[in-house]
């Protein structure tokens, strides 16, 4: 009897050594978190107009106008950040970016992108001093710092107003963020 129970004490110590080594080696894959992601922000029209700039063009047929937006705002995930926006545009309000990024205050970048229609007027959810307005899906291209490797999507609420010369944005959406990004 006390051989076999030194037996089955040997082969029940050498499972969990063989165990425990093959899961020492092996490599985990990046896990994710899917989240929700807001951001509010006001945007400062630095250029608009027909695509004459110097630097990158517009191309094909999205070439009728150009609008270049910097602004700023808070949003999940990003805290206090900047935002730079360069679109182009067809006359009847299509609209796709060329560029189109958020940086928060320690210098990580989300990457997005966003194209769809503006439309003049507002809708019947907007406040009065609407004067134009766009709601379109938008897609997170992953960035740097934490927002390496991140995807999601989401709907753009966004408009222009009568009373200043700023365009506003709400978006909301889910991220998927990769753990253990630094």
């Amino acid at each position: 009897m006390k051989i076999q129970t030194n037996r089955l004490f040997m082969v029940v110590v050498f499972c969990i050594a063989v165990l425990f080594y093959a899961c020492k080696g092996r490599k985990d894959t990046p896990k994710t978190i899917t989240e929700t992601f807001n951001a509010d922000f006001t945007g400062n029209y630095t250029y608009v107009g027909i695509d004459t700039l110097p630097h990158q063009k517009c191309t094909d047929t999205l070439s009728a106008w150009r609008a270049i937006v910097d602004g700023s705002g808070t949003g999940s995930h990003l805290g206090s950040f900047v935002v730079h926006f360069d679109f182009c545009g067809k006359a009847e309000g299509r609209y796709r970016n060329m560029q189109a990024f958020m940086v928060t205050e320690n210098s990580d970048t989300l990457f997005v992108s966003c194209e769809g229609q503006v439309y003049e007027g507002r809708l019947g959810d907007h406040p009065v001093y609407v004067t134009s307005y766009w709601r379109d899906p938008f897609q997170i291209l992953g960035g740097t710092g934490i927002f390496k490797g991140a995807t999601g999507s989401g709907i753009t609420d966004d408009y222009n107003s009568s009373e200043d010369k700023y365009s506003h944005h709400h978006w909301t959406g889910t991220i998927t963020l990769r753990k253990g990004n630094e």
